[in-house]
C-alpha cells in the first residue's frame, strides 16, 4: 500500500481565507484508491448544502438520492485528477458535499471531455460537523486502469463562499490562472 498526506493551498491571486484548511490523505492498495479530505474552519461562510430552514435558491439542496450531475465545480466541490504515468489520458473526479458526483475522461489536456461510463455510481461518505467536513471515497480503479500501471494524481477543491466568491485550492498551482488540468500539477505518485 502507498499512502500520502496532503495539504491544499488556495490559488495565489484569490483572497486568502486564513480560517480555512483543506488537508487529507490518499492511498492506493493494489487497485483500490482511498482519498479523504478534511475541510476545517468557519464552515458557516461556505456554501455546502441547503438546510431545511434555508430558503436561498443559490445553494444546492442536500441529496436524498446522490446522483451523477454536471458542473459540480460551480459550487463547493472536492476533486481529484488521475492520470496514468507517461500517458496523456486522464480522469477528473468531482464529489459534492451534497452527495452528487461525476467522473470525466479526457484524451489529453482538456481534449475530448466525456463522461466516464465505467462508473455507474460513486458512493462516498460526508461527515459534516460544526467546524469540519470530512469526505471519504473508496474507488476501485480496475474499471479504468490496470493494477500494474503507475498513476499520478492532482488533488483539488473548489470552495464557494456565501458572498459568491469562489476560491480554487490545489496541491500546487502551475499556471498563470487556476487550472487543475495542467498535468505538471498531478504531483502525487501512486
Amino acid at each position: 500500500m502507498t499512502e500520502q498526506t496532503f495539504s491544499l493551498q488556495p490559488f495565489p491571486s484569490t483572497e486568502f481565507f486564513p480560517n480555512l484548511k483543506i488537508a487529507g490523505n490518499i492511498a492506493r492498495n493494489s487497485n483500490q484508491l482511498t482519498i479523504c479530505y478534511t475541510l476545517g474552519g468557519n464552515l458557516k461562510e461556505i456554501v455546502l448544502a441547503k438546510s431545511v430552514a434555508d430558503r436561498r435558491e443559490d445553494i444546492a439542496p442536500p441529496a436524498n438520492t446522490p446522483s451523477r450531475k454536471h458542473e459540480l465545480w460551480k459550487e463547493t466541490c472536492f476533486e481529484f485528477f488521475l492520470g496514468i504515468k507517461d500517458a496523456q489520458r486522464y480522469w477528473e473526479f468531482n464529489l459534492s458535499p451534497a452527495g452528487h458526483w461525476n467522473v470525466y475522461r479526457f484524451d489529453g489536456y482538456r481534449q475530448r471531455m466525456q463522461e466516464e461510463t465505467a462508473f455507474e455510481n460513486l458512493p462516498f461518505n460526508v461527515d459534516n460537523q460544526a467546524d469540519s467536513l470530512v469526505l471519504t471515497l473508496n474507488v476501485d480503479l480496475d474499471k479504468i486502469i490496470s493494477v500494474e500501471q503507475a498513476i499520478e494524481v492532482g488533488i483539488t477543491t473548489v470552495i464557494k463562499h456565501k458572498d459568491g466568491e469562489v476560491t480554487y485550492w490545489a496541491l500546487t498551482h502551475r499556471g498563470a490562472e487556476a487550472d487543475f488540468h495542467i498535468r505538471e500539477s498531478f504531483i502525487v505518485k501512486l
